[in-house]
């Protein structure tokens, strides 16, 4: 292998690597059933994982920091994309990008 082809493979294994953080975020007294919903968005200029699931010093934040390219991003979405009337827990799934991040809500319930 040349240099070039080298060059060439590190760049598209760095653009293509990602990193993947779930979390739970909340818990309800309501069973987790057996409905799920999700809601995602992509956030460009965000935190990383550890700002962006919750895991800073104040709860939640950082999970809507960034500019969000799903303006209905949310908890709500999640249970209205999954038909669920009464949610069980809620997980945060957080994939950094080297240029962006992708955040999504996993809703459980009923």
């Amino acid at each position: 292998m040349n240099i070039k082809n080298i060059i060439i493979a590190s760049i598209a294994a760095v653009v293509m690597s990602s990193c993947a953080l779930t979390t739970p975020f909340h818990a309800t007294n309501n069973e987790v059933g057996s409905k799920i919903g999700t809601s995602s968005t992509i956030c460009l200029f965000s935190g990383g994982a550890r700002s962006a699931a919750g895991l800073a010093p104040q709860v939640g934040y950082g999970m809507y920091n960034g500019i969000m390219l799903n303006k209905d991003f949310g908890i709500a979405e999640a249970a209205k994309n999954g038909k669920i009337k009464k949610i069980g827990a809620v997980d945060i799934k957080v994939t950094n990008y080297v240029f962006f991040v992708k955040k999504e809500f996993i809703v459980s319930g009923e």
